[in-house]
């Protein structure tokens, strides 16, 4: 029987309003847990928003800022090991740093309110300056968490690479199947080494999340961080040798950001050293450090770490990392890890191919190195590790997304900040 005009209009009605509180229910729970819960109930209602049936780490809000520092939680993550006396970072807060005046939508204010305030999602900020905290801010988590860093991680293979260059085990300049010849029958074969580095391959497997048949997304699938689906390939190491993918351009002519070279400069070191990569980078790195606590890499399936974007580390034990690229780096490491030659190299050395117009240019992983000295590694939800060797800086932070993305960018207030308060003596 047809409706009349009226209960129609009412059917409308109804079915807008359902819309509107599904809509509102699921944006809510985005956002924030149900009032007066206990501790336990918390967790487990945290643990129920985490996406099955899709990317998990695509949800957004408080619940983002949630799994962003309880990833050890969720999944299963490989040890990053310390040793012998933590190296104590000084604490001596540059009041020009929290003062800065950042210009805002809701008008003036100082860096440290600006931080603090919902125009931000800032987890955490730390800035050192000749070895010694200047400034150090945890609006949205504790000092003691272990936040991951996503992309950032991706120069840590690098910097095991060139180690390993400097001691003639690798020549950047040979094709990587001649140290991986798994790849001899994949389209990687003929790609050199420093090509992977930089992020020009010319190969067409670019990150890519929506496209469950792409290159990327395949490889994604098979490490585990993408949404596996049941004819997922089982690992990376066997999906990347059998790898076919066109081409979007000649090696070493276009930058082209993937994770997929991330993995296979880690597989590199593997297979040089013949040890798993996290078992490598805490011998050479982690260890070197006075790190305060141990730290892991993702590791969804057989253990293999996540190197192109799953590092647990606290804070501060990051900006010590960040330490070895500059003059300081005695404050955290007996050696010179990060050699003078290779500060060298990231700096003035470039694919001329890979130099923007502004004239900054990607290296060895690094997203943005400037004629100023200053070395960005950026993350997914807003995160970085800035390094720079001439103004002996190292800057640290993380955040997250809101459920609008209107969130502001933590990068150029930072920038600001360090070239308006530090010039080169």
């Amino acid at each position: 029987m047809a409706m009349s005009k009226t209960e129609n209009n009412w059917a409308i009605a109804l079915l807008f309003l359902i819309i509107f509180t599904v809509s509102i229910t699921a944006h809510a729970a985005e956002n924030a847990a149900p009032q007066n819960l206990n501790y336990f109930d918390e967790l487990r209602y945290r643990h129920s928003l985490v996406p099955k049936e899709d990317i998990w780490w695509t949800v957004t809000g408080h619940q983002m800022a949630w799994m962003h520092k309880n990833v050890h939680q969720l999944f299963p993550t490989v040890n990053v090991y310390r040793a012998g006396p933590v190296k104590n970072l000084e604490l001596v807060p540059n009041p020009e740093i929290n003062q800065f005046v950042i210009s805002t939508e809701d008008g003036d204010m100082s860096f440290a309110n600006f931080l603090e305030s919902d125009l931000t999602t800032t987890l955490g900020m730390l800035v050192l300056h000749q070895g010694v905290i200047v400034f150090e801010s945890y609006p949205r988590m504790k000092a003691f968490e272990k936040p991951i860093y996503w992309s950032v991680a991706k120069v840590m293979p690098a910097l095991l690479v060139r180690l390993l260059e400097e001691r003639g085990l690798i020549d950047v300049e040979k094709e990587i199947d001649f140290y991986l010849p798994e790849l001899a029958e994949s389209d990687f074969a003929g790609v050199k080494v420093r090509n992977i580095l930089d992020m020009s391959t010319g190969l067409d497997c670019q990150d890519e999340y929506q496209d469950r048949q792409s290159c990327y997304y395949q490889y994604s699938m098979a490490i585990g961080d993408g949404f596996r689906e049941e004819d997922a390939p089982d690992n990376p190491y066997d999906f990347l040798a059998n790898l076919e993918v066109s081409r979007h351009s000649d090696q070493g002519k276009e930058f082209s950001y993937s994770g997929v070279n991330t993995f296979v400069l880690a597989w590199l070191v593997e297979k040089i050293t013949n040890e798993p990569f996290h078992d490598i980078f805490s011998r050479e790195i982690w260890r070197k450090i006075g790190a305060e606590s141990d730290a892991s890499f993702l590791a969804y399936r057989y253990g293999i770490p996540l190197t192109h974007g799953g590092f647990l580390s606290n804070m501060r034990d990051m900006a010590r990392f960040g330490l070895l690229f500059t003059p300081s780096y005695s404050v955290v490491s007996d050696e010179k890890i990060v050699s003078d030659k290779t500060l060298n190299l990231l700096l003035n050395e470039p694919n001329d191919n890979l130099v923007r117009s502004d004239g900054s240019h990607n290296a060895y992983q690094w997203d943005y190195i400037d004629k100023d000295g200053f070395m960005i590694k950026g993350g997914w939800g807003g995160q970085a590790l800035v390094v720079n060797p001439k103004l002996d800086i190292v800057a640290v932070y993380t955040s997250y997304y809101k459920n609008d993305y209107s969130q502001y960018d933590l990068r150029e207030p930072l920038l600001k900040i360090l070239r308006g308060i530090y010039r080169e003596n």
